[in-house]
Formats: structure tokens, C-alpha cells, sequence
């Protein structure tokens, strides 16, 4: 059964026309042709949203939020980074927003731990040597119940290189629980 078109052409018509049942058959082999558009055009919310979304559908999807899908990846992985990539983008480089783009990327059952230097030394007495490191640096630590600690090393560093400052050293440690 094909598509019924909600605005059939031949009702747009001029009245005197639509009296004319060769026309309106004509018009009517149009609606079968334009059904399937209407179809899509009313539903293309539903392509858009990540939780909706076809599977194949999620790929275009990241490319227009700028993120890069693992095919190791879960498809509800896959659709909650898309979905959170501009909330994402709004904390890029911050120590939230790096951890949040690592919980993402490594799934709901990992820990994610991210220690910051600051890269600031001070002391309030003067004179006093001062405390800490002044190289600014950024530490990963990302603790998985399972998995390959070698792959998943891999993967969470192409993470970080995303969302981390480029002048930022980072160092990405994987410990693996289970």
C-alpha cells in the first residue's frame, strides 16, 4: 500500500480543474512519487536526534558535532557521545570536561581520574622554595573492569588528544580491575 500524500496535489488546484478526473488521476500518480518525501521531511526530527536516529545514521551525525566514533564502541555509547558532543565542546579542556569525554569514551562501569598541576608555584613566605612542579601537566587514570589494557591505552590517549589543550603534556594510565 503506498504512502498517502497529507497535501495531495490535485486539491491545490484551481476548482474548475479539479473537475477534470483525467487531471486529478494524473496529479494523483505525482502523490504516490511525493508520499515518501512528505514522510521523511515530517519525521526528520527523528533523524536528528541521536536517540532516535537509525545506527547508520549516527556516523553523519557525529561528523557534524566534530567527534570520531570507535567502532569499538557500543551503539549506546555511540549515541550518548553524539548527543553530548556539544555540551562537551562548551567544556573542551577543562578538567570536567576532559573527564566527562573519558567516562564517555570509556563506558558507564569505569572510574576516571584527572589530576592537573595547575602549573602554578607559590609559597607565602618569601623567599621559601616553592612547592610542586611549575611544568604544567595532566594526568589520565582510567580504571575499566575489563579489557585489553594495550587497545584501551590506545584509544583513551586518541580521546585526550581530542579534548586535551594542545600545549598540555598528558599522560593516559589504564588500570584494568578485573
Amino acid at each position: 500500500m503506498p504512502l498517502a500524500n497529507p497535501v495531495p496535489l490535485g486539491m491545490r488546484l484551481p476548482g474548475i480543474l479539479q473537475e477534470d478526473g483525467f487531471l486529478m488521476r494524473w496529479t494523483s500518480a505525482f502523490d504516490d512519487s511525493i508520499a515518501p518525501v512528505y514522510a521523511v521531511l515530517d519525521n526528520l526530527e527523528a533523524y536528528v536526534r541521536p536517540s532516535s536516529a537509525p545506527a547508520d545514521f549516527l556516523e553523519w551525525l557525529a561528523g557534524w558535532v566534530d567527534v570520531a566514533l570507535d567502532d569499538a564502541w557500543s551503539e549506546e555509547q555511540r549515541r550518548s557521545i553524539v548527543a553530548g558532543a556539544a555540551a562537551l565542546h562548551r567544556r573542551a579542556g577543562t578538567p570536567g570536561g576532559i573527564r566527562d569525554a573519558m567516562r564517555l569514551a570509556a563506558g558507564p562501569d569505569a572510574e576516571v581520574e584527572v589530576e592537573e598541576s595547575g602549573a602554578t608555584a607559590w609559597s607565602p613566605t618569601p623567599g621559601a622554595p616553592l612547592p610542586g612542579s611549575a611544568e604544567a601537566r595532566l594526568v589520565i587514570t582510567v580504571t575499566v573492569p575489563n579489557g585489553d589494557r594495550a587497545e584501551l591505552e590506545r584509544r583513551f590517549e586518541r580521546v585526550a588528544a581530542a579534548v586535551v589543550p594542545a600545549h598540555l603534556p598528558v599522560g593516559v594510565t589504564v588500570v584494568v580491575s578485573g
